[in-house]
């Protein structure tokens, strides 16, 4: 049935605008600081970069961005909220401007709170370094780096897919240079037809993440169609950790089948990751293996669930073994120093590698994946994987090993 004019009228009210945004050189917002509520530039940016923050409720959003100046030529990486990749190295010329969107994912600690009598809480437990990050908070942060030139940003609302992704460090959105994870790189990865929810925690186990109630806040916003990526497991091996300890054989597999269930009660589609090895070579340069039978409980999980699986422990290995020993460690955190942890070049390697297996093993989500071909036994060299470091730098090792 048509819709009247009153009808048309009446949806086009209750439709939410865009707000847009001009971020040109000589635009006001350039010196306006971000007042709670509002909008405006964060603290410690300069010409090359710099946050931009918009109050906004929870929910996904499509970001559109105009690059470009009638002055100069510029090359912009976007990133939104705690470092999450949007886009890299944009070029332009002097005159020429180019209009590109993604989705971003905003979220607040706060959890729908449970009946009188009933357990549970009211917000996600958070630590401070959490507290530290742009991502719990009432607010879309975008960071502009390079060389940006930014004409203007709308930013609307947006009903989209989802992928939620539930994890440990080698997964979550690390907030400072130069420590990254897949998690992060993933979404510069695919197109403007789906959003990443990043909900994963630095020295989390399957667990802690329930104990936290990250999953609850993860289940809270979850709809049929949406999407949920599981990789835990390094820190789930620590016996010395008996409070959180899972045991490859019985509770580890138990544990996943409990999320996967929740994820499909809402009509969700669960999907396996294996977690990435640690870098450690033995003396003829291949991995040493130290997560091997969580790695095979997965595999095994995934097969008899019939779910997808993204085994990226065989893809780390061979991305390891082709950069070889002396090279390795440059795709890692802390100069090196850090086996587990990757700095953006090796985040940028193992998300490549989940990107590929999710073109392959996943149907509905593999024409929203841009990413070309990636062989994981051929990686690109950190020149040609080059990302522009944000403003934040810590010296802090992320939790878990």
């Amino acid at each position: 049935m048509p819709l009247t004019p009153l009808l048309l009228i009446m949806a086009a009210a209750a439709a939410p605008t865009p707000l847009t945004f001009d971020l040109g050189k000589a635009s006001p917002l350039r010196r306006q600081s971000y007042q709670a509520g509002g909008h405006g530039m964060e603290p410690g940016g300069t010409e090359t970069a710099y946050l931009f923050s918009v109050a906004l409720p929870e929910g996904n959003y499509r970001v559109t961005v105009r690059l470009g100046d009638t002055r100069s030529a510029g090359n912009t990486t976007v990133k939104a909220e705690a470092r999450r990749l949007m886009l890299r190295n944009v070029a332009t010329r002097k005159g020429q401007f180019v209009e590109r969107s993604f989705l971003v994912n905003v979220r607040t600690p706060a959890l729908p709170p449970p009946p009188a009598n009933a357990p549970g809480g009211q917000q996600v437990r958070l630590s401070p370094r959490d507290g530290q990050e742009y991502t719990w908070d009432d607010k879309l942060t975008l960071e502009f780096l390079g060389k940006p030139q930014v004409a203007s940003v709308t930013i609307a609302p947006v009903e989209a897919p989802t992928l939620y992704l539930a994890g440990d460090s080698t997964v979550t959105d690390q907030f400072a240079e130069p420590a990254a994870s897949w998690g992060q790189m993933l979404p510069a990865l695919l197109d403007d037809g789906v959003a990443v929810a990043n909900h994963a925690k630095s020295g989390a186990t399957l667990k802690s993440f329930l104990t936290d109630l990250r999953f609850d806040k993860l289940l809270s916003n979850m709809k049929p169609g949406d999407f949920l990526f599981l990789q835990f497991g390094h820190n789930d091996q620590k016996q010395e950790w008996p409070q959180t300890y899972a045991d490859a054989a019985i509770t580890y597999p138990a544990y996943l089948r409990t999320y996967m269930a929740e994820a499909r009660r809402r009509g969700a589609h669960p999907v396996l990751v294996t977690s990435p090895e640690r870098r450690n070579f033995d003396a003829q340069g291949r991995i040493r293996e130290t997560l091997g039978v969580y790695a095979a409980a997965v595999r095994k999980l995934a097969a008899d669930e019939g779910v997808p699986l993204i085994d990226l422990n065989a893809d780390s290995r061979a991305i390891y073994e082709a950069l070889g020993p002396d090279v390795a460690p440059t795709a890692f955190n802390d100069g090196g120093a850090d086996k587990t942890h990757h700095n953006n070049y090796g985040a940028w390697l193992l998300a490549n590698a989940v990107a590929q297996r999710i073109k392959a093993q996943i149907p509905a989500l593999a024409g929203h994946v841009t990413a070309p071909a990636f062989v994981p036994a051929k990686p690109p060299t950190a020149a040609q994987a080059a990302i522009v470091p944000s403003l934040i730098h810590s010296d802090q090792r992320p939790a878990g090993s």
